[in-house]
């Protein structure tokens, strides 16, 4: 028998798809799911019909993980990334949410709003239309949401911004500028992005976007 450090470990992986995800995204998505756009039907989750029986129970969570393929990511990811809205500060691709990976998974939580035979019906979700799905988790809000967690070098930019200005930029979701005549706008703002090389994640995922 071969002695333990010479056990040789498996370094190549092979997945299928187990269902599509469905969203109004052919060739732009945002860089988050904006929670605006929740309307039954226009996102969903089909799996395959033989694993109907094992969404039994899921319905009872408010929340789901959705991994998927990130399947139009092509060449190899840059180590080193600019998040769009980080104002050119340059990151390593680890300690970001570039959609570009070593590995093309993407991963997302999204509200679950039914369960129909095989069919998901979901809230928004940053993946294109036609997606492949590798699995589905519950999310645990105790387990899940950790209390003590922070934005990472995020915060280092309030000096220009503040780091919920940031967040809701990035979540697109409309919110006031202050401006120096002394009275704030509420703005919406479109942080749709062409996504050519895939995601989950991201996430992401299989498109070009959330570069947190």
């Amino acid at each position: 028998m071969p002695k333990s450090s010479e056990t040789e470990t498996a370094t190549d992986f092979s997945y299928r798809s187990i269902g599509t995800i469905h969203t109004p995204y052919s060739d732009r998505a945002p860089n988050q799911p904006v929670d605006r756009e929740v309307e039954e039907g226009r996102f969903r989750v089909v799996l395959e019909d033989r694993y109907a029986e094992a969404l039994g129970d899921l319905e009872q969570f408010a929340y789901i993980y959705v991994l998927f393929a990130c399947h139009r990511q092509t060449g190899e990811p840059e180590l080193r990334v600019q998040p769009p809205w980080a104002r050119g500060k340059e990151v390593g691709l680890f300690a970001s949410r570039d959609p570009h990976r070593p590995n093309p998974i993407g991963l997302s939580a999204v509200r679950l709003l039914r369960v129909e035979g095989s069919t998901l019906h979901i809230g928004p979700i940053d993946a294109f239309d036609g997606t492949p799905v590798l699995d589905i988790k519950p999310y645990l809000r105790l387990l899940d949401s950790k209390e003590d967690a922070n934005h990472g070098w995020v915060d280092d930019l309030d000096g220009q911004e503040s780091t919920q200005h940031l967040m809701e930029h990035l979540m697109g979701r409309p919110h006031e500028h202050g401006h120096d005549h002394g009275h704030g706008h509420e703005h919406e703002h479109d942080h749709g992005h062409g996504h050519d090389r895939g995601h989950g994640h991201d996430h992401g995922h299989a498109h070009d976007h959330d570069k947190s």
